[in-house]
């Protein structure tokens, strides 16, 4: 028993988590819940919102000292600069996931990045969060089948962190809804960092379209006070314009109160991913 039991603890995975918001809080008390994973550490920026929160033996102060603790997996749920400060280090010694993925639209971050996971033994996992058919559309992108993709955001005014110019535009927003933006998720990363990681997953997944064909969509409607409305369309072999091309539209609900910017499904699937982040030596994949 003493074997089997030693062994169960050998396996089991130590996780760092990197941000301490809503969705940071709630991942550190899932993992502190199980008995298959455990927590290596948690960082935030601020560390008083930590304190107290969380035992001090896991609490990491000075994210430069990640290494110490020995993490067999970074989940980063903090905001795209930690990717783009870390995101190669941390793959020196732990697979990486990266929570916020609209840090790879800057095409140095994202080439880097893969080129560090195909070399290093470990490997950098992006979240599908809200992206309903991930794996089925990058089979097609595999394929070379897939020829179009489109994701529509539809969320409440407050529910938008912005910036300029779209910022101004939404906070223009009255009685009606209104398009913020309709065009290519790798110029719409940068306005929009904390909204469309599900678009930039889309990028990810439809890897023979990228950031650049993959178009984004963001709706602010003051009429959504109860929910978070993601719509995925998808173009396969066809011929669209005559209407005889492989279609699929699927419309995502997703609970959600008046200015949170994460719907609550999206909790739940955030953690699905982080469990199954494992099981690559290298490479970039979908979880």
């Amino acid at each position: 028993m003493a074997d089997s039991a030693k062994k169960r603890r050998v396996l089991k995975r130590r996780i760092g988590i990197v941000g301490y918001g809503h969705l940071g809080a709630y991942l550190v008390q899932e993992v502190l819940k199980r008995d298959d994973v455990e927590l290596a550490f948690v960082w935030n920026r601020s560390v008083q919102k930590v304190q107290g929160q969380v035992e001090d033996k896991f609490i990491l102060s000075d994210l430069d000292k990640f290494a110490e603790r020995n993490a067999d997996l970074i989940v980063e749920v903090a905001h795209p600069s930690i990717t783009e400060e870390y995101g190669e280090a941390f793959l020196d010694v732990a697979d990486y996931m990266v929570g916020s993925p609209t840090a790879l639209a800057n095409q140095e971050v994202e080439t880097k990045l893969r080129e560090k996971a195909n070399t290093c033994g470990h490997a950098l996992y992006v979240p599908a969060g809200a992206f309903w058919g991930a794996q089925d559309i990058k089979k097609m992108a595999d394929r070379g089948s897939l020829k179009g993709l489109k994701v529509t955001m539809r969320k409440h005014p407050s529910s938008f962190k912005l910036n300029s110019p779209l910022k101004e535009k939404n906070d223009s927003i009255r009685a009606d809804g209104a398009v913020l933006y309709d065009g290519p998720v790798r110029d719409l990363c940068p306005l929009a960092p904390n909204n469309v990681n599900t678009m930039a997953a889309a990028a990810i997944a439809a890897h023979n379209l990228g950031f650049d064909v993959v178009r984004g969509c963001l709706v602010s409607d003051p009429s959504l006070t109860d929910f978070h409305i993601v719509e995925v369309d998808v173009t396969g072999p066809g011929d669209a314009a005559k209407g005889k091309a492989f279609t699929v539209k699927t419309v995502r609900t997703n609970p959600a109160q008046v200015g949170a910017v994460t719907g609550t499904a999206t909790y739940a699937s955030f953690l699905s991913s982080m469990l199954g982040a494992r099981g690559n030596d290298y490479g970039v994949h979908l979880c």
